[in-house]
């Protein structure tokens, strides 16, 4: 298909130059208060899962304390909560408008994302896909996609990965201008921001949840 193999990357490179300016001003402002609250790192670097299986490290505004557990739902996605104990004063500013996704930009112009598609899971969730589940590998993973326009983080991990099955399926122009403007409207209306899911496992390592 020509939008998946072609123009898709094409818009992901001029919407990220566009955007690159008004990107670096929201970050160094945020940066500057995070660094302010509690003197640790600006960002967070975690290793996710890409396309074809491919490792990258996925960059965001941290969030969470430094040297904060790693807490896991049931299921095994990760925990979050408005509640979290974990997150700072900024970092749940950052959380509930996703800005802490911001620095994604710069995966998306080294080609590790895109724009749209399935968020990526931990290097260790591709030891758990069962049958076509492995299938979300085919495409890049996004800074927003299907879940997160129309679910956010209210829906378990299984599921959500049955929706980005069926958005490789479906993958096109239109269904991804949907998916953009759906994911405004959750993020101005504040929807589905935190999973409902009961955590079941805590660990020691640093922000691996995030």
């Amino acid at each position: 298909m020509l939008y998946k193999k072609y123009i898709k990357r094409l818009i992901d490179i001029l919407l990220s130059v566009i955007l690159l300016p008004f990107v670096i001003i929201v970050i160094s402002l945020f940066g500057l208060l995070i660094k302010l609250e509690d003197r640790g790192p600006i960002f967070y670097c975690g290793e996710r899962l890409g396309k074809d299986g491919r490792i990258f490290k996925m960059y965001k505004l941290r969030s969470m304390k430094v040297n904060a557990p790693d807490l896991r739902n049931i299921d095994g996605s990760t925990y979050n909560s408005d509640k979290d104990p974990r997150l700072t004063r900024i970092g749940r500013i950052l959380r509930k408008t996703s800005l802490d996704e911001l620095p994604q930009i710069f995966n998306v112009l080294k080609g590790d994302m895109s724009f749209i598609g399935p968020r990526p899971d931990l290097p260790e969730h591709i030891n758990h896909y069962e049958g076509e589940e492995v299938r979300k590998l085919e495409v890049l993973p996004g800074i927003t996609g299907y879940n997160q326009a129309y679910f956010r983080n209210s829906v378990e991990w299984k599921q959500r990965l049955k929706n980005d099955v069926y958005y490789v399926n479906n993958i096109s122009f239109i269904l991804d201008f949907k998916i953009l403007w759906k994911t405004i409207f959750s993020v101005l209306m504040k929807k589905g921001i935190y999973s409902t899911n009961t955590k079941s496992e805590k660990t020691t390592n640093l922000e691996r949840a995030e």
